[in-house]
């Protein structure tokens, strides 16, 4: 195949800050992440869980809806709970741009 077979819908390219955090909570849960953030996303930020390949665009607002920790990472209620607690801290508010 060729480039020119593929029919792009986007492709762009851009600077991107990207922080790398391991830690374990209080109830003794692992977590190694990269916060990726990127103009992308309209201020959110996707969030990936290195060991085990899931991802997210999350921003403040998610964090506050049941059930979205657990459905992206694949973890249970106090797992998330204590994810929630270290990402509202890293996270930042939500601001739009055009």
């Amino acid at each position: 195949m060729e480039m020119k077979d593929f029919d792009f819908l986007s492709d762009t390219t851009e600077k991107t800050e990207t922080r790398f955090v391991t830690f374990i909570t209080p109830g003794l849960k692992r977590f190694d992440l990269a916060i990726l953030t990127t103009n992308r996303f309209y201020g959110k930020k996707l969030v990936t869980d290195l060991q085990f390949g899931r991802s997210a665009i999350l921003g403040p607002d998610d964090l506050e809806e049941d059930g979205v920790l657990e459905a992206a990472f694949r973890i249970n209620e106090e797992e998330a709970s204590e994810l929630a607690q270290f990402l509202v801290l890293v996270l930042g508010e939500v601001i739009f741009t055009d």
